[in-house]
């Protein structure tokens, strides 16, 4: 699901949906979330062992934001690299669907089944056991989580 609204047009994607990556390395993206997208999305490695994926302003935003790191750090070299590197542009078939290249399949360890969830500003693309247990494990840590993330003093 998108959320598009306010008078500054604002863009939240949210919701789960599990699809199959097809023998051609393909997924369908919800349409709730092409229609937001527009024709092409960038994939790129994420955090945690999923796949980002962004609509080509917001990756403007980020690479412009990757431009301000400090190339003399090795941690933003470092990041830039992979961030950079394994990303690539897709763009929608007829059928809403984006090939993904084998290379990001590995990387988040997807073999067939996957979900894509809306994070704010991004999709990921997560193999659905992965996610399954990733969500499972974390579950009884959620009002700790909480608690740290909204403590008065943590902004």
């Amino acid at each position: 699901m998108v959320i598009s609204g306010g008078k500054w047009g604002v863009v939240m994607l949210i919701g789960e949906y599990h699809h199959n990556i097809d023998e051609k390395n393909r997924i369908i993206m919800p349409s709730k979330f092409r229609s937001e997208i527009g024709e092409k999305i960038v994939i790129t490695k994420g955090l945690d062992g999923c796949l980002f994926a962004y609509s080509l302003s917001e990756w403007e935003k980020i690479t412009n934001k990757l431009k301000l790191l400090p190339f003399t750090k090795s941690d933003a070299r470092m990041f830039t690299r992979i961030f950079l590197a394994g990303a690539t542009i897709c763009e929608f078939d007829k059928q809403g669907r984006i090939n993904i290249n084998s290379n990001l399949l590995n990387y988040a360890n997807i073999k067939k089944e996957c979900a894509i969830i809306g994070v704010n500003e991004r999709l990921e693309i997560w193999s659905l056991e992965k996610l399954e247990n990733m969500m499972k494990e974390n579950e009884d840590k959620l009002s700790v989580i909480t608690e740290n993330l909204f403590a008065e003093d943590a902004y």
